[in-house]
């Protein structure tokens, strides 16, 4: 029998935190709670959970604060999970290291699809980067070979372009910021206004989406950056 899997929540809000801890023992994960920020990252340290279901307004000190201490020496998957809707929030979080992040109110199918997706990532560690092929609907991308192709025919992309799909690819499932992205491919020292970035998204779309109006692969969470599709 496999080991069930140990899910941290913290969170102030008691109802919160008993809906979602109701939520995932149904779904059978086991799950470990805290109520502030200081007792969530020793909880992290002694249980070694496999996803962190965190809060960014806790009492004690901010969830960033949080994320930024586990990332000194953990890279369990951390969720967010706020009321903050601004897109600034997301965008920190994200930076800081969080691996996803869950607007509150959100929907228990939306949950569990997050934490899943967290687990695969967490599961496949750095092998997911080195797989020779990414394969989704009609899009094919051999990173070996270096060749994208949509329904089997060559797609020409610039060197640009082939960056930024690889590296969209080779995360997909993981929200990317527009500042992330922009410090892999041009570099750290590169301007962050975001105008090439969207420019060389919109050749991209037009040359591997069907329709890119609605993109069935390259996702805009917007004002924060750029989600792969993953199945």
């Amino acid at each position: 029998m496999e080991p069930k899997s140990t899910i941290i929540i913290i969170e102030d809000e008691k109802n919160i935190c008993s809906f979602i801890e109701t939520i995932l023992e149904a779904h059978g994960y086991v799950t470990s709670t805290a109520t502030n920020g200081n007792d969530g990252i020793a909880l992290i340290a002694s249980t070694k959970p496999s996803v962190v279901l965190l809060d960014l307004g806790l009492p004690d000190i901010d969830g960033l604060e949080v994320i930024r201490r586990v990332r000194l020496w953990s890279t369990v998957p951390i969720i967010v999970i706020s009321a903050r809707t601004q897109e600034k929030s997301k965008v920190a979080a994200l930076d800081q290291g969080a691996d996803d992040y869950l607007t509150k109110p959100f929907g228990t199918s939306e949950l569990m699809a997050r934490i899943r997706t967290a687990l695969r990532h967490s599961q496949t560690g750095a092998s997911a980067k080195s797989q020779p092929l990414y394969h989704v609907g009609d899009l094919m991308i051999d990173f070996e070979r270096r060749l994208v192709k949509v329904k089997d025919q060559d797609v020409h992309l610039t060197q640009i372009e082939y960056k930024l799909v690889s590296l969209l690819a080779q995360n997909a499932g993981r929200v990317l910021t527009y500042d992330y992205i922009i410090n892999e491919i041009w570099g750290p020292y590169a301007d962050s206004n975001n105008q090439i970035l969207r420019v060389n998204m919109a050749h991209i779309r037009r040359k591997l989406e069907a329709n890119p109006a609605e993109p069935q692969y390259i996702y805009t969470e917007i004002g924060v950056g750029y989600r792969m599709r993953e199945e």
